[in-house]
């Protein structure tokens, strides 16, 4: 008689049943308006990022190990049966811990997108989140002790003429940089970003030189950059190019940092230009998290 798989090795296979391979979310979209369904909150409980399917496999292992920890339960049939219980007796310890309102709600989105719940935990109200209480390359962190800024300008540099992810950054090849033909302005062209979405970024106008010194004269196929220290504060320098682009485009200051958003001192297009170079496609992803 065969031997019953471990709760891990049952999560992983449902995780992979649950990829949409070479299948666009923005596709799953676009099917779902033209049958008239909300999009409020959309899903089509797949998962379309491999990115995505990582963390979320992180996720859903952490809970397993605690379910094992805490209550000794080791098959993945019995916590399928108990999944609202121990997924909200979990997320319950979580808040005590005071984990952020950020990481608890990716938590909650990866637990029921592995069970296929979107009721999951449904009792169990999370802290709101607060762009007040955002910390990521706000602060001096410890990490900026280990790395001196002046051997990474090439980097920092093209990171602020074009705004890109770490795995952005990491993955992008030369033939991807190159003179858009209908403007003939220099575009990098990101594959397979966040989402698994594709985008042109205009450089930052002024700011050529700083991507055309990493390319000329390279073989195409070559990535742009072979290494990339982990002590970069990459999404600051992402952050900086956001907000200055903004005031480039809108010719206006920054919001304030503290009280409510007033739209007569907002630029909504300029937001969203800077929303679509960054991979975003929502303004409120760039004021609350990027430009103030």
């Amino acid at each position: 008689m065969g031997k019953r798989p471990g709760a891990k090795y049952a999560a992983v296979q449902r995780l992979n049943t649950l990829m949409a391979d070479h299948q666009k979310r923005m596709t799953a979209k676009d099917e779902a308006r033209a049958r008239g369904e909300s999009l409020f909150a959309f899903t089509d409980n797949k998962i379309h990022a491999f990115e995505s399917r990582n963390n979320y496999q992180k996720i859903v292992m952490r809970f397993i190990d605690w379910v094992r920890d805490q209550h000794n339960i080791r098959d993945l049939a019995r916590i399928d049966l108990e999944a609202d219980e121990l997924a909200s007796l979990y997320l319950l310890e979580r808040i005590e811990r005071d984990y952020s309102a950020w990481t608890l709600a990716t938590e909650r989105s990866a637990l029921r997108m592995f069970f296929q719940d979107r009721t999951l935990t449904d009792c169990v109200e999370l802290p709101k989140r607060r762009r007040e209480d955002i910390t990521r390359s706000r602060w001096p962190a410890i990490r900026d002790k280990h790395i001196n800024p002046e051997n990474w300008q090439h980097v920092i540099n093209f990171c602020l003429a074009c705004g890109l992810r770490r795995e952005e950054l990491r993955d992008l090849r030369v033939h991807e940089v190159y003179p858009r033909p209908s403007d003939h302005r220099l575009v990098v062209c990101v594959r397979h970003g966040k989402g698994g979405k594709d985008r042109q970024v205009p450089v930052f106008p002024g700011r050529e030189q700083a991507v055309l010194s990493q390319v000329t004269g390279r073989s195409p196929g070559e990535h742009v950059f072979t290494k990339i220290s982990g002590n970069l504060d990459i999404h600051s320098y992402r952050r900086e190019f956001a907000q200055q682009l903004y005031e480039h485009l809108s010719g206006k200051p920054l919001p304030p940092l503290t009280g409510r958003l007033q739209s007569a001192n907002l630029d909504r297009d300029a937001a969203l230009y800077v929303s679509r170079c960054l991979g975003h496609n929502r303004i409120d992803i760039i004021f609350g998290h990027y430009i103030r």
